[in-house]
């Protein structure tokens, strides 16, 4: 599994020849890309409707979207793309080489259009390459993208404690989510090898020193790896891992 940040929420996995796309939304300081610079992603996935999650999904019409019904309709009828896949908190879909399982995420949500204004739950989601059972027991990799989210005991007890991610990317811009301090307890919840952090220097109220969220994962013991990613430069979580356990 390879994992690319593209600043703010937006990331890019590969599994295989499969490819997933993460709230895409490229008017940020950290890249330098724009969406027609990346390789059109087979699958959108979408954690909630704000504009900085989905500015550019209207730059992958041929992709399919994923994310929950009422939003899935909501950049349907908006951006007139066709392939949708509608699922909720708690489903798993297999979809390629990969597996998707939506997860709840703690914040508000709205968008609109001519017709109606919506609003529904927002999401995280655990992207794996095996089934979430099979990966949770050591027999695939899985990563899992916390959303825009506050700190949830969701992540203690069931995400961490059933589906033992492997790595996590979690916001630490404080203000609208979680700040350094509650996303290292999330990290220290879940467990993870690796834990990224996301969602931050893109607005002056989410102005933040990552190497913070670093400080805070220490602190709190235990064996996750805090690690601040360069924007647009891929992540190879498969030999991370492997090499990981050379030294254990």
């Amino acid at each position: 599994m390879q994992l690319t940040w593209h600043g703010h929420s937006t990331w890019y996995i590969r599994i295989e020849g499969t490819t997933f796309l993460i709230d895409p939304y490229f008017d940020n300081p950290k890249t330098s890309l724009k969406p027609t610079d990346i390789d059109a992603p087979d699958y959108v996935l979408l954690t909630h409707g704000h504009a900085d999650h989905i500015g550019d999904v209207g730059s992958f019409t041929d992709s399919t979207i994923v994310a929950t019904p009422e939003l899935t309709s909501y950049i349907s009828d908006d951006y007139g793309i066709e392939s949708t896949i509608a699922m909720n908190i708690g489903g798993t879909i297999q979809v390629g080489s990969g597996y998707i399982t939506m997860q709840r995420a703690d914040h508000t949500n709205g968008y609109s259009n001519n017709y109606s204004l919506g609003g529904d739950m927002p999401a995280g989601y655990l992207i794996s390459d095996a089934p979430p059972r099979k990966a949770a027991e050591g027999e695939g990799e899985s990563f899992y993208h916390a959303g825009d989210t506050g700190l949830t005991t969701d992540m203690r007890d069931v995400i961490g404690h059933y589906l033992k991610p492997d790595a996590a990317a979690l916001p630490i811009g404080d203000h609208y989510t979680m700040g350094p301090f509650q996303a290292a307890i999330a990290a220290s919840w879940l467990g993870v090898k690796y834990a990224f952090p996301m969602h931050y220097d893109t607005f002056p109220p989410i102005k933040q020193d990552p190497s913070v969220f670093v400080d805070e994962v220490n602190a709190l013991g235990g064996e996750t790896e805090a690690l601040i990613l360069d924007a647009d430069v891929p992540f190879n979580l498969t030999a991370s891992l492997k090499s990981k356990q050379c030294f254990t």
